[in-house]
């Protein structure tokens, strides 16, 4: 068996904007702390994935920043997309690729942009779920176990009759439910978050390409042919441009009989939302964080961040303020998942200097 990652780093952040740009997006930020997202991401892998076999897909616009924040992997291994079409294209591009290099290659697929605490047990269920992977070739995702009733993330139930140490047999995947839907989802027991991240031979989630999403092979199969000649990124360009976007949940894991989940017990969050932020970060005694210059006065149980410019915030609770050189953004933290849609309005007007 040989381990191989491939990092999934090429969305746009909207939920972040201000902050958020095409070109720095979320996963290029330092949200916490003093490296980015995606060097976080990365650096959970030492000890578990060679530096070579670390593989990164993004786009043109993202890869010259993540080749200057990750010197250490090859910057072969950092493949540009022509154009975003979701997870399927993305992980099916990666595993013809990685498989041109290992007929044994397990490949360990990341979003770049998860917060991931408990290295340690986090790497053990990496290892279980590859070997796991490697002899049955089965599908292999991580499942969180709910503390909440989160309507920001999707859902997955399992049959709690153990196949082997940590591994389930999936039943359903669930799309982000609402609240009431998320209530009877913890009541229940079987369900856990769906995190994103999976575990998988190459071979086979190309076989599973091949059943369910044959447009998709029959393109992957002319990259293929074309891997290390000087026609490739005509062919890639191509192919991309034919191929529908869809994600690898829809496209294999909810049709697939080979699909199973393994528990993370480890702290994880897909920090999808300022509201995220604030809930994984140190709070003062108003309950506020704040990051840059600011005065605050009668205000509590608020993320304030304005590092360019002083910000002076007076009674005021619940909020995001997020303050940059070029915009403001001003919202209830509970509707921190409203923030997309400043930057679909962005979009459609055309005002692409705040985008």
């Amino acid at each position: 068996m040989d381990l191989y990652a491939v990092i999934m780093a090429g969305g746009v952040g909207s939920r972040f904007w201000p902050r958020s740009k095409k070109s720095t997006p979320k996963q290029l930020l330092k949200i916490f702390g003093s490296s980015t997202m995606i060097q976080e991401t990365a650096d959970r892998l030492n000890g578990i994935v060679d530096t070579n076999n670390i593989y990164v897909i993004t786009n043109r616009i993202q890869k010259p920043e993540i080749v200057k924040q990750l010197p250490q992997i090859p910057r072969e291994n950092i493949i540009e997309e022509p154009f975003g079409r979701n997870t399927a294209p993305c992980i099916g591009l990666a595993s013809i690729i990685i498989s041109q290099k290992s007929k044994d290659a397990v490949l360990i697929t990341l979003p770049a942009d998860h917060i991931i605490k408990d290295i340690e047990e986090f790497q053990g269920t990496l290892r279980n779920a590859a070997n796991f992977a490697y002899e049955s070739g089965g599908l292999v995702t991580i499942g969180i176990t709910p503390t909440r009733p989160e309507t920001g993330y999707g859902y997955i139930q399992i049959d709690e009759r153990l196949v082997t140490d940590n591994i389930y047999k999936v039943y359903t995947f669930a799309e982000k439910p609402n609240y009431a839907t998320a209530v009877r989802f913890l009541e229940s027991g079987d369900f856990l978050w769906n995190s994103g991240m999976f575990i998988w031979r190459a071979d086979s989630i190309l076989d599973q390409i091949k059943i369910f999403l044959p447009d998709l092979y029959e393109g992957l199969e002319e990259i293929r042919n074309d891997l290390g000649t000087d026609s490739f990124e005509t062919t890639l360009t191509n192919v991309y441009g034919k191929v529908r976007s869809i994600s690898i949940d829809y496209g294999i894991m909810e049709k697939s009989k080979k699909v199973y989940l393994t528990k993370g017990k480890f702290s994880w969050s897909d920090v999808g939302s300022w509201e995220e932020v604030y809930q994984l970060s140190d709070k003062n005694e108003n309950g506020n964080v704040i990051e840059g210059e600011v005065f605050t006065e009668m205000t509590v149980d608020s993320y304030i961040y304005s590092p360019d410019k002083f910000t002076a915030v007076i009674g005021a609770e619940n909020l995001i303020v997020i303050n940059t050189e070029k915009a403001l953004l001003i919202c209830r933290r509970d509707k921190a998942q409203e923030v997309r849609k400043v930057v679909d309005y962005l979009k459609i007007h055309k005002l692409t200097d705040y985008l």
